[in-house]
């Protein structure tokens, strides 16, 4: 049985990534000799209080089993769903059924996770009753637009984040908000937004602009630079 402050990662990797518009998930897309994958599960598996990964992926996925991470902790396939919350609440299952309390949720396709933000989010997450998440302050002025894409008005960027992962809750609290709630909900974009929709305030810790997630072309070519930088940093340490 793990220690109370020992976690789970839960990677939702079940997505196609249609908007990469590219022949394969872009969580199986190579930048500097790696799978976007395999990147971001060592990134989270830099902590020593993880002690275990579970990856959500579709039923016939042909490429997870050539992965080679190199992890010094058990890494775990469970199925997902046709949900970003139906994958995640697998996962977080798995993780409860062996023991976990707490759950740290992180996107398959964001791989510039630095050793600082994982920390920093943990540390605030395993003491929070609401959970953590890692976020970014906006910085860039707002506009809403009409049906049209015009310009409707300005919103005000104050008090205003954009939600990152990883995300770090309490893993039944996780796993029993999002069956209340229900995977299709369209509601639930994030696991922050589980908690929201139950009344709680998740904790928000400042992460970093190189924190970025493949979504776009040309996003993993952002993504090699940053990650090459971070490289250079660890191995400067």
């Amino acid at each position: 049985m793990p220690a109370n402050f020992s976690v789970a990662a839960v990677i939702p990797a079940a997505g196609i990534g249609s908007r990469m518009r590219t022949s394969m998930p872009k969580q199986y897309l190579r930048i500097l000799d790696r799978t976007v994958l395999e990147h971001s599960l060592r990134a989270v598996a830099s902590d020593p209080r993880v002690q275990c990964i579970y990856v959500a992926v579709a039923e016939h996925d042909k490429w997870f089993e050539q992965l080679q991470p190199e992890l010094a902790i058990p890494l775990i396939r469970v199925t997902g769903g046709n949900s970003r919350a139906a994958s995640v609440l697998a996962g977080v299952t798995a993780a409860v059924a062996d023991g976990f309390q707490h759950v740290l949720v992180h996107d398959a396709a964001r791989p510039c996770l630095s050793a600082g933000e994982l920390a920093a989010v943990l540390d605030a997450g395993l003491t929070e009753s609401a959970g953590a998440i890692l976020a970014l302050p906006v910085a860039d002025t707002m506009k809403r637009g009409d049906a049209a894409q015009r310009i409707s008005c300005s919103v005000a960027r104050e008090s205003l984040w954009h939600a990152l992962t990883p995300q770090v809750f309490p893993a039944r609290v996780l796993a029993d908000g999002i069956r209340q709630l229900g995977t299709d909900n369209p509601a639930l974009t994030d696991e922050a937004s589980v908690f929201e929709l139950l009344g709680k305030q998740p904790l928000l810790v400042a992460g970093k602009r190189t924190n970025i997630k493949i979504t776009q072309p040309g996003d993993e070519q952002i993504a090699a630079a940053f990650l090459s930088l971070i490289l250079q940093e660890q191995q400067c340490e």
